[in-house]
């Protein structure tokens, strides 16, 4: 019982520095995020995430999630288990052909708010059950004016179909 002091203040010098260490990385996320995503204007860049992937903060209906921005898909897409979780309506079966092949899912409908203003209403979307993170597919970005130089991705959003 001598012990149990030593032991509660080994344990509770453990709790606040793993606590330190979790904000310090929950903040430095933050800060990455704000780096690889700007809006100034009319503009929005997107710059490589540290996965080597472009992403686009935005919302499905009212849940907030990050878009992988995937240039070389025809739709978007989204994993079947938030399409319930979120209620959408359910459309259709379909067969999408993935990199890792045929895979079946769900035509369901969703409204996509993306940071920068850009909204895409009652729009299609494919809900994979093994898909890990949202796409944003051209079926989106095909109505934006966009490129891609060294900076990233930059999407001119003044005039664009949104």
């Amino acid at each position: 019982m001598r012990d149990f002091p030593r032991v509660l203040k080994t344990v509770t010098v453990f709790a606040v520095v793993f606590t330190v260490v979790f904000v310090a990385v929950l903040a430095w996320e933050r800060q990455q995020t704000k780096a690889r995503f700007t809006v100034d204007g009319q503009t929005v860049v997107l710059r490589r995430a540290a996965d080597g992937h472009y992403h686009w903060p935005g919302r499905i209906g009212t849940r907030a999630v990050d878009f992988l921005v995937d240039t070389g898909a025809s739709g978007s897409a989204i994993p079947l288990p938030l399409a319930r979780e979120l209620g959408l309506p359910e459309l259709a079966d379909i067969t999408s052909h993935t990199a890792a092949g045929p895979v079946q899912g769900r035509v369901v409908l969703a409204e996509l708010q993306l940071e920068g203003g850009v909204r895409a209403e009652r729009l299609r979307i494919v809900a994979l059950p093994g898909l890990g993170t949202p796409l944003l597919g051209m079926d989106v970005l095909g109505r934006l004016r966009w490129r891609q130089d060294a900076n990233g991705l930059t999407f001119e959003l003044g005039g664009a179909t949104r």
